[in-house]
């Protein structure tokens, strides 16, 4: 299989709903969804993707910013890879493709949330190298 890694342009940014739909254990509603991305595709936001020829099957977005702790730093965000398509190595060669690209990019950090509960996202993290650093807190408002 042949998979390909890219940036998903502004106005394509709706094709990944149905995938982020899956993800979120909140079930937020995939108009709100779609009414959020819209916002977020036009903030310091990028949406990476995988193709397998034409079928889209991952994806992962990147929050870019700079922290006095970290320098310029990219948060991966709602990282998700179809059911099928798990186990393959495909994260693996996702996250070298990321890094590779958030690098030619000039940014020296990455760090991420993902949910407490979500315990394969923890062993891949680990195994690519992160450090849990603190806790993540959240309050509606």
């Amino acid at each position: 299989m042949a998979f390909e890694f890219k940036i998903l342009e502004k106005d394509q940014i709706n094709l990944v709903v149905p995938l982020v739909y899956k993800l979120n254990d909140f079930k937020v509603s995939e108009t709100v969804l779609e009414q959020r991305f819209s916002e977020m595709i036009n903030q310091n936001y990028e949406c990476a993707v995988i193709y397998d020829d034409e079928k889209l099957i991952g994806v992962c977005g990147l929050w870019y910013c700079t922290r006095h702790y970290s320098g310029r730093s990219v948060e991966p965000d709602h990282v998700f890879i179809d059911d099928v398509y798990r186990g393959q190595g495909i994260g693996k060669l996702f996250f070298d493709w990321i890094y590779n690209y958030v690098s030619e990019k000039g940014f020296e950090a990455m760090e991420l949330n993902t949910y407490v509960s979500n315990y394969q996202s923890h062993k891949f993290y680990f195994n690519e190298g992160f450090k849990i650093l603190g806790y993540h807190f959240i309050k509606k408002l």
